[in-house]
């Protein structure tokens, strides 16, 4: 916390405050605090409660979510967490990751603006959460806070879901920060390139080129897509950019959409599908990205390379190249300040 001080010409039995100053609040999805059971259902009630993630009304969702699903998921689940977690640090690498983009991105601030930013991150779900970073910012003396959901492209269960919790924590505050909060930056210039860098890198330490580059993404019901979410456009824009910064022809790089869940349709082209299509059709080798994630989870590290890989492999392929998410990469990093940098404009001055 800052050094406390009266304010200016205050009397002497005013309490003392701390220095104002402004936060940036990184925010992700979330992780379990455990693969154990009882860390699992807690994690997966509160996922799956959202209202932005799953909108059936409560009374036909909440008694098959708690008395069906939370009775056997976590169990499984628990497993696909076991397999990838960080043990040496009894933590995910979701939240290994953020804390290392965190510090990274702190850094950053430091050297433009000095002491005048407070960087942090909270969880959607899980620890930290949201309320209690906002209540240490505040605390800290933070009288504007820019929040800053760290999903490339917006929607409703990603983006917006996390600034609704923002503003559930701000309304628990006395005296409330200034707010803004981040949009969307599929189509940064500076994103794309550190999604291209990132190409170029993993291609450069193979013996061979892959047939395709497969984008997936994070998939979401088709209906959303109808009702107004931009999600499936953005991420379409997202693959061009990609592939027109890399100078490739149409076709060496397919957009699809994973881990899908529930009966409906969702969007299309599975990816789990697709890939296995490719490999019937020739495509003997295939390398994976995975755009719409900020950081390496469990999406990445056990569905892509273990459902999704095991699918081509299965159907005939050959080679499957996983490229990492961005992470905490130099690149990566560059581009999330270049966007805080632009949506902190007015506020202070930018310095170095």
């Amino acid at each position: 916390m800052s050094d406390l001080t009266r304010p200016e010409h205050a009397p002497a039995d005013h309490p003392k405050l701390p220095k104002q100053m402004i936060g940036v609040l990184l925010a992700n999805l979330g992780t379990p605090d455990g693969y154990d059971y009882w860390p699992m259902r807690r994690y997966l009630s509160e996922f799956l409660s959202d209202k932005r993630v799953v909108d059936y009304p409560s009374w036909k969702w909440q008694p098959l979510l708690q008395l069906i699903i939370l009775t056997k998921r976590p169990f499984s689940s628990g497993r696909n967490y076991k397999s990838i977690w960080n043990h040496e640090k009894n933590e995910s690498p979701l939240l290994t990751i953020t804390k290392a983009q965190t510090a990274a991105i702190a850094k950053a601030m430091s050297d433009r603006y000095g002491a005048e930013v407070m960087v942090d991150f909270c969880m959607r779900y899980g620890n930290p959460s949201t309320k209690s970073k906002v209540k240490a910012m505040v605390e800290a003396g933070c009288n504007k806070i820019l929040f800053f959901p760290l999903y490339p492209h917006y929607a409703g269960a990603t983006s917006a879901t996390a600034n609704d919790q923002f503003f559930r924590a701000m309304m628990a505050e006395k005296r409330q920060p200034a707010a803004r909060t981040v949009a969307e930056y599929f189509e940064h210039p500076l994103y794309i390139d550190a999604l291209a860098k990132s190409v170029e890198t993993a291609y450069a330490r193979l013996d061979h080129v892959p047939d395709v580059l497969v984008a997936s993404y994070h998939g979401m019901p088709k209906r959303y897509l109808m009702s107004g979410d931009p999600y499936h456009c953005q991420c379409q824009k997202t693959s061009r950019l990609l592939r027109e910064r890399l100078g490739w022809e149409k076709g060496r790089i397919e957009t699809t959409f994973q881990s899908v869940f529930g009966p409906e349709e969702w969007l299309k082209p599975y990816t789990v599908k697709h890939v296995a299509e490719l490999a019937k059709q020739g495509k003997k080798r295939i390398a994976v990205i995975a755009p719409a994630f900020s950081a390496d989870c469990i999406e990445t590290l056990e569905e892509i390379q273990g459902e999704i890989q095991e699918a081509f492999l299965h159907a005939g392929g050959e080679s499957f190249t996983y490229i990492p998410c961005l992470n905490d990469d130099a690149a990566h990093i560059a581009a999330l300040s270049a966007v805080i940098d632009e949506n902190l404009a007015g506020w202070l001055p930018k310095r170095g």
